[in-house]
């Protein structure tokens, strides 16, 4: 995924087909400015407000949000003797967050005195972004964690035939679909609900979040009407309100499980 997952530039192997070699370590760390104001809360409090937030870029790691000091609401903090070590950054020192009988156990930490290679690290903050109740990016809510800015979403049609099929059962058939690029992840395509056998389909309690796509429904899949045989659980998946960048999937189903197969002119995708 982006810079340092997924084979990015920074991640600890890095694709192969470069005309350049990076002299340093094989951990690599970049930070570099949040453009806009970002918030936490929690507790009905504002915990974090900053207009001057960072972003480190860390191999294998989601990018996390660092804050300086002064924008953290330093008398909803304790101190904690709860300390870790990192071996590219130093030790670290946690607080938790308390509002009224809530608390936020080692919530909040920094790097007193980090590492010379991540001297920048001083005076900023970092928060679990789960221990919150809230995030907000200027005053848009973001879930799951904070969006990459080198991580992309791009949705394009196609009238490649796409089909879904589960043994000798074809799901879905379609010259309409769309195909879903995401970055560090394979091609994903969704086929418009009118295409897709959706009496075969189950709804599921599942749901999952994308920061980048929005919330996920998922369906379980019976292999014949009325199930007689078996169930693949959560086989399918749809976004009822994707977020702007998924928008165009609105409507449609991917599929995905053990005992699927999603085809493209006959080849079968991974």
């Amino acid at each position: 995924m982006a810079l340092t997952l997924g084979g990015g530039p920074l991640a600890a192997r890095p694709p192969d087909t470069v005309n350049y070699h990076i002299d340093g370590p094989a951990h690599r760390l970049l930070w570099h400015d949040f453009p806009r104001r970002i918030r936490a809360l929690f507790g009905g409090e504002v915990v974090v407000d900053s207009d001057d937030a960072k972003l480190l870029h860390e191999s294998n790691l989601l990018p996390q949000v660092y804050v300086p000091f002064a924008d953290v609401a330093e008398k909803l903090l304790e101190s904690t003797s709860h300390h870790t070590h990192c071996p590219f950054k130093g030790d670290a020192s946690y607080c938790s967050v308390r509002v009224g009988d809530r608390v936020a156990e080692n919530a909040v930490w920094s790097y007193p005195s980090p590492t010379s290679d991540a001297s920048w690290l001083a005076g900023h903050l970092a928060v679990y972004w789960t221990s919150m109740d809230a995030w907000f990016d200027e005053d848009e809510e973001v879930f799951g964690h904070i969006r990459d800015p080198y991580h992309r979403v791009d949705v394009r049609p196609t009238s490649r035939l796409v089909q879904v099929v589960a043994g000798e059962t074809t799901v879905a058939e379609s010259r309409r679909a769309k195909v879903l690029s995401e970055t560090g992840l394979p091609n994903r395509y969704y086929v418009p609900a009118d295409e897709v056998r959706l009496d075969l389909l189950e709804p599921s309690a599942t749901h999952t979040v994308c920061p980048y796509k929005g919330t996920a429904s998922y369906r379980s899949l019976h292999r014949s009407p009325g199930g007689a045989d078996g169930v693949i659980t959560d086989a399918a998946w749809s976004y009822p309100n994707p977020l702007d960048d998924a928008r165009a999937v609105a409507g449609h189903f991917c599929f995905v499980a053990d005992g699927v197969e999603t085809r493209v002119d006959g080849a079968a995708v991974p």
